[in-house]
């Protein structure tokens, strides 16, 4: 009788040993593997249940065993404290430090870049690539005059808001999360030095970031950025039209063109800087910070002209007469036909 309760004892102690030993292994193993060290991040979305949570995991192939998370989580009680955010999985992260990660909500930043963009909608775009907020919130955002005109903008010079950069971002940040850290990023930017300038070239910021957006879409060559815009500023003190394609190209809408036809010069639009005398209403691309920059330590000389070299390597004749600049012109377009190159 007492062999009998002793073997009993024993495999008592030894089936607590294993069970304790397999619950221990579940906490405490190895749990995370990363095959593709590209996909070691998950996006929990703003709302999202412990079912939303688990199929992401399971989604992305990230954990050894979906029982053992299933177990540590109904333990620590993960399903009442899910937050959402970008998580960086570790390999080899075991499921209890996997859960106190997910629990604690620190999350990790995402770098939110944007360049070269010439529309509201494609900044939409970009950004919803990258955060959760949806690019249709953030366009309505963007078109909603009430609400950006608490920043002082309007939908003609809103796009002078947004200063290209890589910004750090939570990914569950929210539309107008987004737009109001870009507000307090624009003003970080327009410090005393930058408004100074601007003030000595009789500009406002907002018409800095107009003329610059135009100085971009001019020129890819970084280093005749400050000499044409000494171009436009000469202009615009004599009160001579800007004549700037890249504003015929923004008011037609194409920005697939490669040159500007006689007929495109007849638009009506107040962006058709041919036709109007001054700066267009806005911005016709998020200007660049080297754009903005030349403009506001744009060379002073006497040139009142540029044309593209014919030799299309990117770079311009700047010319001080209109005799001088049409057979830079002329040139110019012959290149273009001789490539045919006609619209």
């Amino acid at each position: 009788m007492k062999k009998g309760i002793r073997y009993f004892l024993l495999v008592i102690v030894v089936l607590f040993v294993l069970i304790t030993g397999k619950l221990l292994w579940w906490i405490f193993s190895p749990s995370v593997v990363i095959e593709n060290l590209n996909d070691n991040y998950i996006n929990i979305p703003t709302g999202s249940e412990y079912e939303d949570v688990r199929k992401i995991i399971i989604d992305g192939s990230l954990i050894k065993n979906i029982k053992a998370f299933d177990w540590v989580a109904k333990r620590k009680n993960y399903s009442s404290f899910i937050h959402p955010g970008h998580y960086e999985f570790k390999d080899g992260l075991n499921n209890n430090d996997l859960i106190n990660l997910l629990r604690s909500g620190i999350q990790t930043p995402v770098n939110l870049i944007f360049n070269n963009i010439r529309s509201l909608e494609k900044l939409s775009s970009i950004v919803a690539g990258q955060i959760e907020a949806d690019s249709s919130e953030i366009i309505d955002l963007l078109l909603d005059e009430n609400y950006i005109s608490q920043f002082k903008f309007s939908h003609e010079t809103v796009m002078g808001a947004f200063i290209p950069n890589t910004y750090e971002f939570y990914w569950n940040t929210s539309a107008s999360g987004f737009v109001e850290r870009m507000i307090d990023e624009y003003e970080k930017f327009w410090n005393k030095e930058r408004k100074d300038k601007a003030t000595d070239k009789s500009l406002t910021i907002k018409q800095v970031s107009v003329l610059a957006s135009i100085v971009d879409g001019e020129t890819v060559r970084e280093t005749e950025k400050t000499r044409i815009a000494g171009v436009y500023l000469n202009r615009l003190k004599r009160g001579i039209r800007l004549q700037a394609d890249p504003t015929i190209i923004f008011a037609i809408g194409n920005f697939s063109r490669n040159r500007v036809l006689k007929a495109d010069l007849q638009v009506d639009s107040p962006y058709n800087t041919y036709k109007y005398a001054g700066l267009p209403p806005g911005p016709i691309s998020i200007p660049s910070v080297s754009g903005i920059d030349a403009v506001l330590n744009a060379e002073d000389h006497s040139f009142l002209y540029f044309c593209a070299r014919a030799d299309m390597s990117g770079y311009h004749h700047f010319s001080k007469s209109l005799r001088e600049h049409n057979r830079y012109a002329y040139k110019y377009r012959q290149a273009l036909n001789k490539r045919r190159i006609m619209n």
